[in-house]
């Protein structure tokens, strides 16, 4: 198993596995908080409950204890030798008798100290008897005091006191003889561990009792909590903890609640309280074993939900790994692996689906592999088509660049030529003119074949079009030793075609009869004649090269079809000839004997239109004109190329015109707008300000000398442009152009009545 397999299919499990997984724990661990919670709830609800018990049974206990010994000590007063006691006079012997007696009785009853007050006494006297020599005598009739003073009303009392660092109940039992208290008998019995280990046995809860901030007695064994149980008892004292609520203390680990409480006090006496404590640290032990089991259950039961749940993934996804490793295949190219069909869920119809599809993007493949052979081959196709498209630009360029020095060239051959000079020099300025003459050909020819034009059909002779191709191939032919000749008939019909595109075509055919006879013998020889036979104009083309093979013959014609190398064609040479010539309502017809020669026939009909729609041929003559016509004429010519500035003065100043010149548009619209000017001659391309900028402002600033304006251009391609002309009705000359050209435009602006 791959590693990126292993992580789709990993991760598939997990994206299951997970949230399930994650809910059960989710689900456990609230179930957990929920028992925990109750549980918890009713275990402090039961300590409270059994808090509050003892405390009750604790405040009972203190009732019965307080009338337990109030029925123990009440019958002293009755007993014939306490009354015998009472009746002395005399204080002295009453209290060593009394003192006798007491001793007698606490000693035999539990009681540590006991007083006799006598009320008929005017100081109050006190008797006494101590057992416990630790007890002040002074201090616990202080204390008793109170219970004293509501006894003597002549109800017996208990009262609750503290002496020294020890608690004790104190019984003060009211003394009569003859129906009337002569005094109060008080008992003290302490208050200690005996109640406290009674409390523990019955409520099963720890109790400390406390006085003035200190523990007095406990049933617990270690006094080193007793600090913090005193802050305990404080605090509950006073009221802090909610009510309803115990606090929880813990000691040694061990969790109790608290509860505090004051002992009767007739003085309302609140340092003498007590702090019951009640123990659930076995219920939460109990709770924590419980707590656990719940957990391990529940670890259990998800280890066996995420088992169970991973067996059915796996069961589930078995059609999909199955699905998975065919679409890996698919995505390695190969094909031939099928999902078997299982079942007739949705996992079925998914494999049913995916072998469609895998069916379909085999047959898929097979045609886009076919189709991407054909865009590479198109496309080097179209990038030889962009070299020669850029080929044809660059060309056009040279030749619109080239036409500026040619109009000098052969503006100022003819200047010489008007002037006298030996023979022998005139010769050689036939010469410079001639030639001048075929470089303008061949330029124009050139712009023609690289301009982009929009379908224009003319009646035309097809004669001047083979021309125009075979001048812009001459030297080609020439330096690859192919020698062209021409029988053109003179008398042939006129067609209605379109010239560009009829060029292409002969400049096609022309090319690759170059091509083919090129290398394959030391000398060429195309043959191109033009004639008429029935009702059309016939072109043929025939090579003396190698010939087309006849399986090659058919398919010439067919789209990127080419048996040259690749980046020598296109293909499509011969395939647009074909539409070209078709669209004209004529027919192309190749020829071929394998090692003879090809031969290429192209069948044009005539044209139906009349004559007066045949193109009228110019005849380059220069109109009569005599040296004093521009007499009184002033003239602008607005130029960038001194040459031209230079030869157009001259040619006018030879005539009587007054020239002024500008070398950009800025000073010639200062000068036009100084000087009056019967004409404007202006190119259209400069720097700065153009031809149609200058026509513009001039137009707003004098509307009638923009009329006067003739331009001048090396090549009009823009659309908008010759549009721009037209509208205006505007004289434009070519470069190059003929000194009869020149005048001829000048006489139109000038002279026009003589048009």
């Amino acid at each position: 198993m791959s590693l990126s397999t292993f992580k789709a299919r990993f991760s598939f499990q997990v994206k299951v596995l997970l949230p399930v997984v994650t809910v059960m724990v989710l689900l456990m661990a609230v179930m957990m908080w929920l028992v925990n919670l109750r549980i918890s709830r009713q275990l402090h609800e039961q300590a409270a409950n059994e808090l509050d018990t003892a405390g009750k049974i604790f405040k009972k206990g203190q009732e019965n204890r307080a009338a337990n010994l109030l029925s123990q000590y009440r019958h002293i007063a009755n007993e014939p030798r306490f009354k015998a006691v009472t009746r002395q006079t005399e204080f002295k012997t009453t209290s060593q008798l009394l003192s006798d007696f007491i001793h007698e009785l606490i000693d035999n009853d539990g009681a540590l100290i006991a007083t006799f007050t006598f009320l008929e006494d005017a100081d109050h006297r006190v008797a006494s008897a101590n057992r416990d020599t630790q007890l002040d005598a002074a201090e616990f009739q202080t204390q008793s005091s109170v219970a004293v003073r509501e006894a003597s009303k002549g109800q017996p009392q208990v009262d609750t006191i503290c002496i020294g660092k020890r608690l004790f109940y104190a019984i003060a039992i009211p003394v009569g003889a003859d129906d009337r208290i002569t005094g109060v008998l008080t008992f003290g019995v302490e208050i200690g561990a005996d109640e406290t280990r009674e409390i523990k046995q019955i409520t099963r809860s720890e109790i400390l009792l406390l006085t003035d901030g200190r523990v007095v007695a406990s049933s617990l064994s270690q006094s080193d909590w007793n600090p913090q149980l005193v802050a305990r008892f404080t605090a509950l004292s006073s009221g802090q903890p909610p009510p309803g609520q115990p606090p929880e203390i813990i000691l040694d680990g061990e969790h109790f609640l608290c509860q505090a409480g004051h002992f009767t006090s007739l003085s309302g006496d609140d340092r003498l309280g007590y702090l019951l404590l009640s123990s659930y640290q076995q219920s939460l032990a109990v709770l924590k074993a419980t707590q656990q089991m719940v957990f391990l259950a529940g670890l259990a039961g998800i280890l066996l939900g995420t088992l169970i749940v991973w067996m059915l993934i796996q069961r589930v996804t078995q059609p999909l790994r199955q699905l998975r490793d065919s679409a890996e295949a698919v995505g390695r190219g190969d094909f031939s692996n099928r999902v078997e069909v299982n079942s007739s869920d949705e996992c079925g119809t998914l494999a049913v689906a995916f072998n469609q599809m895998t069916e379909n993007i085999k047959t898929s493949r097979e045609e886009l592999e076919k189709t991407v052979d054909t865009l590479k081959t198109t496309q080097n196709q179209l990038i030889q088509s962009e070299k020669l498209s850029g080929i044809g630009e660059f060309v056009a360029g040279v030749a619109h660049e080239l036409n500026n020095p040619l109009t000098s060239v052969m503006g100022f051959a003819e200047l010489l030529q008007q002037m006298d000079m030996p023979e022998q020099s005139r010769r050689y300025l036939d010469v410079i003119f001639k030639s001048a003459k075929r470089c303008q050909k061949i330029v124009q020819s050139l712009l023609s074949f690289a301009r982009r034009h929009a379908p224009e059909r003319k009646v035309l002779c097809v004669n001047e079009i083979v021309e125009s191709a075979v001048e812009i191939l001459q030297y080609q032919m020439r330096t690859s030793n192919i020698e062209v000749s021409t029988w053109l008939d003179p008398t042939l019909p006129l067609t209605d075609i379109d010239p560009h595109q009829m060029q292409q075509v002969f400049l096609n055919i022309i090319n690759n009869a170059r091509q083919a006879m090129e290398g394959q013998q030391a000398k060429g020889l195309l043959r191109i004649t033009t004639e008429s036979a029935d009702d059309c104009v016939r072109i043929t083309f025939q090579d003396n090269g190698p010939g087309i093979p006849a399986e090659n013959l058919k398919k010439i014609f067919n789209p990127f079809f080419t048996t040259k190398e690749v980046g020598k064609g296109t293909g499509l040479g011969l395939s647009l000839c074909y539409g070209i010539v078709s669209e004209h309502g004529g027919t192309i017809t190749p020829q071929s004997t394998p090692g003879e020669g090809a031969t290429f026939v192209i069948r044009l009909p005539v044209a139906k239109a009349s004559a007066s729609t045949v193109e009228k041929q110019a005849t380059g003559t220069v109109p009569s004109q005599t040296l004093d016509d521009g007499v009184g004429k002033r003239v602008l010519v607005i130029d960038d190329e001194d040459s031209i500035l230079q030869m157009i003065r001259e040619a006018l100043t030879l005539h009587g015109y007054k020239v002024d010149v500008a070398r950009d548009g800025e000073s010639a619209l200062r000068r036009l707008g100084q000087y009056h000017y019967d004409l404007a001659l202006c190119d259209w391309k400069m720097p700065g300000l153009n031809g149609q900028q200058i026509y513009e402002r001039l137009e707003v600033a004098d509307p009638e000398m923009s009329q006067r304006v003739i331009f001048i251009t090396g090549d009009v391609v823009n659309e908008k442009t010759q549009e721009f002309l037209r509208a205006r009705h505007k004289v434009c000359l070519s470069k190059p152009f003929t000194l009869g050209d020149f005048r001829s435009a000048i006489d139109q602006v000038i002279t026009p009545e003589k048009h």
